[in-house]
């Protein structure tokens, strides 16, 4: 009996070979290098971030994944109990600006990652180019700058207006990691201001400079150097026009602190904000002030947000916004126009549209001599601060009563609280540390929601006479009875 033994096809074990030799090959792939979408094929537009001309071809390898066991290994450093660890080494060194030490929780933590992150000209390198001087003179180690979008003849012009040259104070004109790093070997700084991250490349890594892939490098390798050798980096981010941080969301998982500079480019304000703080409270919020010598602290903001009259105006009233923890006495004004025929116009500016249509709607509606539907409005802010909170709803109500029944408001009076659509006045957050800041400044007379004055709290300043209003109707009662008192 003959047996027949089946033989492989021709070329088959080749065939077979060829096959696993393909998928270990690379292959062609696309990603977008604003977000890192990876689209199956070259397209002109990004479909999950909207930019064109990002899409750029890329070679990724086949799955990696060997299901290999990973053995065990002595780690380089044995756990040990808490309690024998020091903390010593991530106590905040003061950098010399009090409002961003305040932002900071106390200052910079060696080997520490900041990524500041603001809008072009609002004002991030002449901040960090004050705070590696205040660094040089306080800390006693180096501070380095490395600009990649300036040259070190135009920093220094900077520099020598704001009075910045100290001998500890170096500086570099670098755009790729490994001079940056040879930088950090010769000076050997205590801090590093990179401005900016998204200026950096390195020749180990595919796409372009700012670029999804190369932010993701250059800031993780900056990371390890920073932690390795305890220097305190100082990152400068760009912003996308949304305001978020340009590049990858990763980015903001590396770093520790994320700081947002935030300022009109037409006011002399500037606050910092804090949005992540693994050494502090991640809600603060510090003011500057741009001049003509540079950016200077602001310690008590609040008189910049307020006007004063020689007499009481129709048309204005006082409220007190939170801006992190920090309590800020701000002046809404409101001017009522004259009647139009067809839509009046309803104006804004550093308040929220939608909640001022919101105020016109239940003053028109649930006050009897106010007729405002016919009529443009105009409400702003004073000193170019941006309130958008619920708790100025009070004093943009009695604002606009008050402009739109001419009738002066008493100067010494605040009114804090959110109005709801039936006329109700709600309770806001933090009520004692605003009075408090309003007492302080010398206001007598407070406006608040029920629940918050001193009889159902126990607490509250003493010199000032606090009274609960229910609604808008008896708010405008008070403010009328204190104005003429």
């Amino acid at each position: 009996m003959t047996t027949s033994r089946s033989t492989p096809p021709r070329g088959g074990t080749a065939g077979a070979a060829r096959g696993r030799s393909a998928a270990r090959e690379p292959r062609p792939a696309y990603q977008c290098d604003a977000c890192g979408h990876q689209p199956p094929k070259w397209v002109g537009r990004c479909p999950e971030c909207g930019e064109w001309g990002a899409v750029v071809e890329s070679t990724v390898t086949g799955p990696t994944v060997s299901g290999r066991v990973v053995s065990s290994r002595m780690p380089s450093e044995p756990a040990r109990p808490i309690a024998t660890i020091s903390a010593a080494p991530a106590r905040a060194r003061p950098t010399g600006v009090s409002e961003l030490d305040r932002v900071l929780g106390g200052g910079l933590v060696p080997g520490a990652v900041v990524l500041l992150a603001g809008e072009p000209g609002v004002g991030k390198s002449t901040l960090l180019l004050d705070v590696a001087q205040q660094w040089a003179v306080n800390a006693g180690s180096p501070s380095l700058v490395v600009s990649g979008e300036e040259s070190v003849s135009q920093v220094r012009l900077r520099a020598e207006r704001m009075g910045t040259l100290h001998e500890r104070l170096y500086l570099a004109a670098e755009s790729d990691l490994a001079s940056v790093l040879g930088h950090l070997d010769a000076v050997k700084p205590g801090l590093l201001v990179l401005d900016s991250v998204q200026t950096i490349s390195t020749t180990g890594t595919e796409g372009v400079p700012g670029g999804v892939t190369q932010v993701r490098a250059v800031t993780a390798a900056l990371v390890s150097v920073a932690k390795e050798r305890g220097i305190a980096t100082v990152l400068v981010g760009h912003v996308t026009k949304d305001g978020q941080v340009a590049g990858p969301r990763v980015l903001e998982h590396l770093v520790d602190v994320v700081l947002h500079f935030e300022g009109d480019k037409h006011s002399s304000l500037r606050l910092v904000r804090g949005v992540k703080n693994r050494f502090g409270a991640a809600d603060e919020v510090g003011c500057f002030e741009m001049h003509e010598g540079g950016i200077s602290s602001l310690a008590d903001p609040s008189g910049l947000f307020l006007t004063r009259y020689a007499e009481p105006v129709p048309g204005t009233c006082v409220t007190v916004a939170m801006e992190g923890r920090r309590a800020l006495v701000t002046e809404v004004q409101a001017l009522i126009g004259a009647t139009v025929a067809g839509s009046p116009r309803r104006t804004v500016s550093g308040l929220d549209s939608a909640r001022l249509a919101m105020v016109l709607a239940v003053l028109q509606r649930r006050t009897e001599r106010l007729t405002l539907h016919d009529r443009e409005v105009f409400a702003a802010t004073v000193g170019g601060i941006r309130v958008v909170e619920p708790a100025a709803d009070l004093a943009v109500a009695l604002a606009v009563a008050s402009g739109g029944l001419n009738l002066a408001i008493a100067p010494h009076l605040v009114a804090i609280g959110e109005v709801g659509l039936t006329g109700e006045v709600r309770r806001v957050g933090a009520v004692p540390r605003r009075l408090a800041e309003a007492a302080r400044l010398g206001f007598k007379v407070a406006l608040v929601p029920p629940g918050c004055g001193p009889a159902s709290t126990g607490a509250g300043p003493e010199q000032m006479r606090v009274t609960e209003v229910t609604d808008v109707r008896s708010a405008l009662h008070h403010a009328a009875r204190a104005s003429a008192e």
